[in-house]
């Protein structure tokens, strides 16, 4: 068992193919896993295992080669997507028994390419912050020092990939709910153009901003668990068809770039000094690789006017749980709604020509660069305690928002990145490197990924047994 939980997920799924090893072992392995470590980090606080082994039988009882790309690889999903049949909270009090009717599109396309749901991952309220707690089951801990925050918002599914309790697993991602937490817990998580996921579509049928996506250990990995995640569905009107593309041979072709452009800070300050550096020199030693490599980043200065006004907009649809629930939710998604009800319709207009504005420079820029690095948070991991990052470099924040805008920009051009990790700081904890392509350029973003990885030597720093504070 646990040498199942030591091996890739590509490799796992080499095995299930060639039949050396079934979906019902890799479930015994994940349970006893689970069973032995979560409770010190609470990152799968909710486990469906007799619901998995039921689907798993059902699966292997078809021929191998109909078994999907997963062919039964386990697979948990963040707790704000439904699964049929198992509880599905949100993170919040307001649904804190609900029993899940009906599976999310995203479930059913999982399942229906031979992954098997065993767990729902932890997440903050509704999603709201990049921090992992909530009123129903607490934080999730961080399992390289588990004093500190795992970042989020999907910060249950980073530290299953990392204490060896998944193989891969679903995100989701608006303001870096992917990105974040990857780098806070020494793994890779990317966030997708808009439609490359399809999933049922909330009260906003056509959103841009808020996207599913793929989280796991290494980079190939992600590819393969993104291969099984693409395609069109009728029920998201946004999805778009697959083109045929194998994103995991993508990742594998063995492209480099040959211009890259590396910021500190976007433009957007500040950022810790010490996560700054270690990008830096992360992406420097690209150039001994025969990377061109230069210090340069496009216009993004409106990021948090227009970030903050569209993310407000978002949350205005919640307005009924507002009315209704006021006092089950957290002071910071009040917050928001009360934002979100107070825009005017002029200022929705001009941070939508804002997010138009910076669309094309974006794409402009891309004309000169093949990729685009850069740290993807701003701080190292911070205590637990702490609800959100109020202050980095001397610059106090207003907002539990405002410390995300280096991955908010990357969101409002609609461009794929991924964090991968890149260093660590002098207290031994991760530090990510957000890689950004231009829109739809996922192909080019996971060839690129997998060539720096390979670069920095950092694709197999986990799994790890969670680590108490240091004395």
């Amino acid at each position: 068992m646990a040498d199942l939980i030591q091996m890739t997920a590509c490799a796992i799924v080499e095995g299930l193919k060639r039949g050396e090893i079934t979906p019902l072992d890799c479930l015994d392995a994940l349970e006893s896993r689970v069973n032995a470590v979560d409770a010190s980090v609470n990152a799968l606080p909710t486990r469906c295992f007799d619901r998995a082994r039921r689907n798993a039988r059902a699966l292997m009882a078809k021929p191998v080669n109909e078994r999907g790309v997963l062919a039964g690889l386990p697979v948990p999903i963040k707790d704000l997507a439904d699964v049929a049949g198992v509880r599905s909270t949100q993170g919040s009090p307001i649904f804190r028994d609900r029993i899940a009717e009906v599976s999310d599109l995203l479930v059913t396309h999982i399942e229906g390419n031979g992954g098997v749901i065993y767990a729902m991952s932890n997440t903050p309220e509704f999603g709201a912050g990049a921090h992992t707690f909530n009123e129903v089951f607490g934080a999730t801990r961080n399992p390289w020092n588990t004093s500190r925050s795992a970042s989020g918002s999907s910060g249950g599914a980073a530290v299953a990939l990392a204490t060896g309790m998944a193989w891969v697993a679903h995100g989701s991602d608006l303001g870096g709910s992917l990105r974040n937490p990857a780098s806070f817990c020494g793994v890779v998580g990317m966030r997708p153009s808009p439609g490359r996921v399809a999933a049922t579509p909330g009260t906003k049928i056509d959103t841009t901003l808020g996207v599913e996506g793929p989280m796991a250990r290494n980079v190939e990995d992600l590819s393969l668990f993104f291969d099984a995640m693409v395609g069109e569905e009728a029920g998201d009107p946004i999805s778009l068809p697959s083109d045929g593309t194998s994103y995991l041979k993508a990742a594998r072709s063995g492209w480099k770039p040959k211009r890259v452009a590396v910021s500190r800070d976007l433009g957007l300050p500040p950022v810790d000094a010490e996560v700054a550096d270690i990008v830096m020199r992360a992406a420097r030693k690209l150039e001994a690789e025969g990377v061109i490599v230069e210090e340069a980043h496009p216009d993004l200065k409106e990021t948090r006017e227009c970030a903050q006004v569209l993310r407000a907009l978002s949350y205005a649809n919640m307005r009924p749980l507002l009315d209704t629930h006021r006092d089950l939710l957290k002071p910071e998604v009040v917050w928001n709604i009360e934002r979100g009800l107070r825009l005017t319709g002029a200022e929705i207009a001009h941070a939508e020509a804002q997010r138009g504005d910076m669309f094309r420079r974006m794409r402009a820029f891309f004309e000169t660069y093949d990729l685009i690095l850069c740290p993807t948070t701003i701080v190292p991991p911070f205590p637990i305690e702490q609800r959100y990052v109020a202050e980095c470099g001397g610059v106090k924040f207003e907002s539990y928002v405002d410390w995300l805008m280096i991955v908010h920009a990357i969101t409002l051009c609609c461009c794929p990145a991924i964090s991968i990790p890149c260093g660590f700081t002098a207290e031994n904890l991760p530090v990510g490197l957000q890689i950004v392509a231009p829109g739809r350029g996922e192909a080019k973003l996971l060839a690129g990924a997998r060539f720096v990885e390979q670069v920095l030597g950092l694709g197999a720093i986990t799994p790890i047994d969670p680590r108490l504070p240091p004395n």
